[in-house]
């Protein structure tokens, strides 16, 4: 274990990602494998002023083993105490930091899906998610290698190759990667500031087996790179991020997608995802494997089957050209662009301040799952309100000037 990339990784995290306020309470959450980097996670936390921190850490092998064993009632059921804990990190305006990469990504595949899917579509996950996509705290979700991740990647357990590509992603390979990360989010911003200016009324995605248009709010705006906690505290979310996103138009998603990476969800992963749309629905979904936990996403709600998210990834991103497939979609979200069907981004409107997502016209559900809809092969247009259709990606290559 290097010592020094980890301290660096750490403070990187606590400092850029929650952007942690003297005397805030922290929260960290890992897998048992990722206890290294919690405790590097820990320290630098209490170095930058934190009042207390806690670890909290799930184990696979043991959501493994419940899967196989538990009664099929009790898959979904989640104690008490777990989500008063998280009802109690907004209560207090803590700072949460999710190490979420699966140091097995591939662990559940063997299992029935309609047992897998239970567990991992609980009151304890929705919860988490409706606190971010609501900004009730800081946030922050990264990744930290393990051999079973390199396995997937790899297909070997090569832990110093993942290292180097996970680095390379979140710029720790930067000699001052704070002053990287504050160059990369003016980059973002300003491409988000110009897609704002343009007045997009639509996204037109057209690629093979993909033809499909998103329709946005009138009052959509585009956003990047962080966000701003209910309580004024503006974090990075995603450690790394390469996005430009924004919230469409529930109602307004026609045409047909398909996927141009595997989605993981939990610990199975389903391949070669294609959805078509109609009046702003998924009426159809297929893929080669794990449709069903999908299919049981989609059925979770009302909102599970309509767009809370679209995102423009260009061949910019340091994600994406690694060239590498990770199996976690922290971090192939952020190599091309992506939609998210489920709940939607209040921040996302104009004058969203006060309001619920229902008065905003904004898509609500239990969940949130992004899928990877674009690459080189995929072309990307914008309609603007006033009828004028601009290319905004081609061959990946970012077309519209600022931002590039």
């Amino acid at each position: 274990m290097d010592e020094e990339r980890l301290r660096r990784y750490a403070e990187l995290v606590v400092r850029v990602g929650v952007n942690l306020r003297p005397g805030q309470d922290v929260t960290i959450e890992g897998y048992v494998e990722h206890a290294p980097f919690v405790r590097a996670v820990a320290r630098a936390a209490y170095e930058a002023g934190a009042r207390h921190v806690e670890a909290t850490y799930s184990d696979q092998i043991v959501t493994r083993t419940r899967v196989e064993l538990a009664p099929a009632e009790t898959l979904d059921w989640v104690p008490d105490w777990q989500i008063a804990r998280l009802k109690s990190h907004a209560d207090r305006e803590a700072a949460r930091i999710a190490i979420r990469s699966q140091p097995f990504p591939f662990l559940l595949d063997d299992l029935p899906r309609e047992r897998v899917a239970p567990v991992q579509n609980n009151r304890l996950r929705e919860l988490s998610s409706r606190q971010h996509t609501t900004e009730q705290v800081a946030w922050t979700l990264v990744g930290f290698p393990t051999e079973g991740w390199a396995e997937a990647v790899f297909g070997e357990p090569d832990l110093e190759r993942l290292w180097e590509a996970i680095a390379h992603c979140v710029r720790l390979d930067e000699a001052d990667p704070v002053a990287a990360w504050q160059a990369h989010v003016d980059r973002l911003l300003a491409r988000a500031g110009a897609l704002n200016e343009l007045g997009v009324d639509a996204l037109r995605f057209h690629g093979p087996g993909t033809d499909l248009t998103v329709g946005l709010l009138p009052r959509s705006r585009w956003m990047s790179a962080g966000g701003e906690t209910v309580f004024g505290q503006w974090h990075i979310a995603n450690v790394p991020t390469e996005e430009t996103f924004t919230t469409p138009d529930p109602a307004r998603t026609e045409g047909s997608v398909r996927s141009t990476r595997p989605l993981t969800i939990g610990g199975s992963v389903v391949k070669d995802l294609e959805m078509r749309f109609a009046g702003g629905e998924i009426v159809e979904a297929r893929a080669s494997s794990g449709v069903e936990l999908v299919e049981a996403q989609l059925a979770k709600d009302g909102g599970a089957r309509r767009l809370g998210e679209v995102a423009l990834v260009d061949g910019t991103s340091r994600v994406g050209d690694t060239g590498l497939v990770f199996f976690d979609t922290l971090f192939d979200e952020n190599a091309t662009c992506h939609i998210a069907y489920g709940r939607g981004f209040a921040d996302c409107v104009d004058g969203h301040e006060g309001k619920s997502l229902a008065e905003l016209g904004v898509n609500d559900s239990a969940i949130h799952t992004d899928f990877m809809i674009g690459g080189p092969e995929v072309d990307v247009d914008a309609v603007t309100r006033s009828g004028e259709t601009v290319p905004l990606l081609r061959n990946d290559v970012w077309q519209l000037g600022e931002g590039s």
